[in-house]
């Protein structure tokens, strides 16, 4: 890759991949994005392609003369991914867009669930989910009376969890692999609004335990996040993202290597980084609104992130981290924030 530019393509141009491109540039990495909408804020800082994910005439516009292809989003049609060589491999994306299949995986894996099926097999009162499609809390419903639901969604066990943790995992072409820190997460409707890491006392070798058998079956390349409930202190898979994922953008302020340079470093077949924090990090996520930028800048240790995407209920338009902040700082983020948060 020395001697001229590298290049990275990617399926969708939203805010992770602008992250990603962010990422790259102190690394003479340029970035080239795909998406239908020509308004894609990850054009700002890449060359942007608009059209449709599966047109073939843009798929390979994506790929000429890129060192890798990635992607930015779990429901990209395999098809292209498939065409254009994309890391992580296919596989993870045919078995992470179907939330039957996903927790099929898990259990072929040994890796605890909680149950599910149909709601006879479950009980009630149940969470009735999607197959397909489903993020940030859309595609599901409470059930509370036992009866039939759709080919196309799955009934799932009400989980009395005591906490919401993920742990993001990065392995290479060659199979090595790293770690970053547990992570705690608060979800307001579904919307992931607060992450903490180090989660305090966090059974970090069991989530590292359940992360390296989805790696090493799927043959792995790139950054994948493991959402799981801690359940009086044992863990429990919800769902994996073969992606850099909203938990991990503490990384970026909070640790050696970000999970977005750690990906980019994974696809095109460099040494992988420290994911070592370097402190105590709180990630607040600004949703459907933005609070003043300089009532958030006036907070002490405030890093914000902002995506350049029009507001509009539910979206995500940025993020603030803290590290190693005092508790007034952050509560003052997470009320600003709250406060102007829309869905």
């Amino acid at each position: 890759m020395s001697g001229r530019a590298t290049v990275v393509g990617c399926i969708g141009g939203g805010q992770l991949g602008r992250m990603l491109a962010l990422a790259g540039a102190p690394l003479g990495i340029r970035m080239r994005f795909l998406d239908p909408a020509a308004d894609a804020c990850a054009g700002h800082v890449g060359e942007l392609l608009v059209g449709p994910y599966d047109d073939p005439a843009l798929l390979d516009r994506l790929a000429a003369g890129a060192d890798a292809v990635t992607y930015e989003f779990e429901n990209v049609p395999p098809e292209a991914a498939r065409r254009v060589g994309a890391l992580p491999d296919v596989r993870a994306l045919e078995r992470g867009q179907d939330r039957l299949v996903e927790k099929e995986l898990f259990r072929a894996l040994g890796i605890p669930t909680a149950r599910f099926g149909s709601l006879e097999d479950v009980g009630v009162p149940a969470l009735v989910k999607s197959r397909r499609l489903g993020y940030d809390g859309k595609g599901q419903r409470l059930v509370e009376a036992v009866g039939s639901i759709g080919e196309d969604e799955l009934a799932e066990e009400l989980v009395p969890f005591d906490r919401e943790l993920s742990v993001i995992a990065v392995r290479s072409r060659d199979g090595e692999t790293a770690f970053y820190p547990v992570t705690e997460n608060e979800h307001r409707g579904g919307i992931l609004a607060v992450s903490r890491a180090p989660a305090p006392d966090a059974p970090q070798r069991e989530a590292e335990e359940i992360a390296t058998r989805l790696l090493d079956e799927l043959g792995y390349v790139g950054v994948v996040t493991v959402e799981l409930f801690e359940v009086e202190g044992r863990l429990l898979a919800n769902e994996f993202a073969p992606r850099v994922h909203n938990s991990g953008h503490w990384t970026i302020d909070g640790a050696v290597t970000s999970q977005f340079e750690s990906h980019l470093r994974a696809i095109l077949g460099l040494p992988l980084g420290e994911t070592r924090p370097l402190g105590s990090a709180t990630m607040v996520n600004l949703v459907g609104s933005l609070p003043p930028l300089e009532r958030l800048l006036a907070v002490p240790g405030a890093h914000v992130h902002l995506y350049g995407k029009e507001p509009r209920p539910g979206r995500k338009l940025g993020h603030v981290t803290l590290v190693d902040a005092d508790e007034q700082a952050v509560a003052e983020v997470v009320a600003l924030a709250e406060r102007a948060w829309v869905v």
